[in-house]
C-alpha cells in the first residue's frame, strides 16, 4: 500500500492554511502526519521542512528557538512536542506579521496537554485531527455515512457481498499504515514496538512515570473493556493502582491517541439518561492485539467480536465527523434501566441519528429497543436510527428504523 494514499483530512489542511496562521496536525504516531504534510504542500514554493526527530535539528530548536522559526513562506516542523518552547516565538512571529500559512506543525501528542506548555496561541492556530486510515482511505470508499444518514434518513438504502469474517479481519488490521501493509506475524511484531515506543517515549514526554509495567498491565484492562463504561473506581479495584494514579494513566494515554472516551448523551426529554463516558481504542488492530484475540478467535462462541465491533464502528464515525458536512458530536446513550444506543451523533441544531451495531447477520427485536427509545423521546428531532449488522441487506424495523450492512460506513455518500 503506498504511502501517499490520499487523506480526507488534506482538503481541511489546504483550507486551514489559507485563513489561518498557524496550523497544527495531532495524531497518532504512526497514523501519516508527516504522509499529510507531503501532501499538503506538494507545489509549494518556498516550504521549509524541519523535522525535530533529527537530532542535530532538535538541538538547533533547543538552543536557538527564535532563530529556528525565522522563515519567509511556509515552515513545517514535524513533531513539535518534543520542543513546545517553540511555541513562543511562532506566537511572536505571527503576532507581528498575521499572513495565513506561515506554519505547519504535527504533534503525536495532544500538545494543549504539556503543563510546560507556554501561550497556546488562542486565536491564532487551528488544530486538525488525524486518525489512522479510515476504511475509505484504505479501499476508496466515500467515508460519507454520517452526511447520507442525516440527509436521507430511513431512505438510505445499501447492499453489500461482505460477510461477518471479513469485518472481522479488518477490525484487527486497524488502520496504521505500517499495519495494513504487513502479514498478521509481522503486524503483531509491530502492535508489539508500537506500544513500547508509546509507553517509554511518548507517555515519559508527558509525564513521569516510575512504574511502566502499570501501564501496560492496565492497557491489557482496558482493551478487554473497550465499549464498555469507564468507571475508575471499577477499575481501580481490578489493576490494584490507586485510583487517583489510574484517572492520570488515563488521561496520558488519551494524550497520545491511545484511548478515546466517548461522552454520554442525554437530553431536556431523557432525564434517566446515564452520564459515564464510553471506552474506545483509536484502533481496533492494537485493541485486539492486546487481548490476544485474531479475526478468527473474535468470531468463536466467547470471542470479544461485539465490543470490537462496536469500537470499529465508534471510530469509524469519530474519523468521519471530522470532515462531514454535517458539525456532530458523537455520544452514546444509556439509562438507568439499561436501555441503550451504542453511537449518537447530534448537530448544533439539534437533529440526531442513532447507530446501534451488531456483530451477526440477524437482528432481533430486542436489539431496536434502544433506538426506538430514542425515536420515542426525540420526536421530529429523530432523523432516523441504524442498526449496523453484518447482513447484506437493508431492512426496514417501523418507522425510520433501518438495519443497514455495515460496510455502508465507508461506502454510502449522500
Amino acid at each position: 500500500m503506498s504511502d501517499l494514499l490520499p487523506r480526507h483530512a488534506q482538503p481541511l489542511v489546504n483550507e486551514a492554511l489559507a485563513d489561518t496562521r498557524v496550523v497544527l496536525v495531532n495524531g497518532a504516531r504512526q497514523a501519516g502526519k508527516s504522509t499529510l504534510t507531503r501532501l499538503a504542500t506538494a507545489g509549494r514554493s518556498g516550504t521549509t521542512v524541519r523535522l525535530l526527530d533529527d537530532p542535530a535539528t532538535l538541538r538547533s530548536a533547543q538552543d536557538e528557538p527564535t532563530e529556528f522559526v525565522d522563515h519567509d513562506g511556509l515552515m513545517v516542523i514535524d513533531e513539535i512536542q518534543l520542543v513546545p518552547e517553540l511555541l513562543r516565538p511562532i506566537k511572536v512571529k505571527v503576532d507581528l506579521d498575521p499572513r495565513p500559512g506561515q506554519f505547519l506543525l504535527t504533534a503525536s501528542s495532544r500538545i494543549l496537554a504539556l503543563r510546560a506548555l507556554p501561550d497556546a496561541l488562542p486565536g491564532r492556530m487551528e488544530i486538525i485531527e488525524l486518525w489512522p486510515f479510515s476504511q475509505g482511505e484504505m479501499n476508496g470508499g466515500h467515508d460519507r455515512f454520517v452526511d447520507a444518514a442525516f440527509r436521507h434518513g430511513p431512505d438510505l438504502d445499501h447492499s453489500s457481498d461482505w460477510r461477518r469474517k471479513d469485518y472481522l479481519e479488518r477490525v484487527v488490521i486497524g488502520g496504521f499504515p505500517e499495519a495494513v501493509r504487513r502479514t498478521p506475524r509481522r503486524r503483531a511484531a509491530f502492535f508489539d514496538s508500537y506500544l513500547t515506543t508509546l509507553i517509554e517515549r511518548d507517555v515519559l514526554e508527558l509525564s513521569n512515570i516510575e512504574r511502566r509495567g502499570e501501564l501496560l498491565k492496565l492497557l491489557a484492562l482496558l482493551a478487554g473493556r473497550a465499549g464498555q463504561l469507564l468507571v475508575p473506581g471499577t477499575l481501580s479495584g481490578q489493576s490494584g493502582i490507586p485510583r487517583t494514579t489510574l484517572v492520570r494513566y488515563l488521561e496520558l494515554l488519551a494524550s497520545v491517541f491511545l484511548i478515546k472516551t466517548i461522552p454520554a448523551w442525554s437530553s431536556n426529554q431523557t432525564q434517566r439518561a446515564v452520564g459515564t463516558p464510553k471506552l474506545a481504542f483509536v484502533d481496533t488492530g492494537v485493541a485486539a492485539h492486546l487481548i490476544g484475540q485474531d479475526a478468527a478467535r473474535l468470531g468463536e462462541p466467547g470471542g470479544a467480536a461485539g465490543p470490537m465491533m462496536e469500537n470499529f464502528v465508534a471510530m469509524e464515525l469519530a474519523r468521519q465527523l471530522t470532515w462531514s458536512e454535517e458539525r456532530g458530536t458523537l455520544h452514546h446513550y444509556r439509562t438507568k434501566d439499561g436501555t441503550e444506543v451504542d453511537a449518537v451523533i447530534e448537530t448544533p441544531d439539534g437533529r440526531v441519528i442513532g447507530v446501534e451495531v451488531k456483530a451477526g447477520a440477524t437482528v432481533r427485536t430486542e436489539d431496536l429497543t434502544g433506538l426506538r427509545a430514542l425515536a420515542a423521546a426525540l420526536g421530529k428531532r429523530f432523523i432516523g436510527g441504524f442498526v449496523l449488522y453484518t447482513g447484506q441487506q437493508t431492512l426496514p424495523f417501523g418507522d425510520k428504523i433501518r438495519a443497514v450492512p455495515l460496510d455502508a460506513l465507508w461506502r454510502l455518500a449522500p
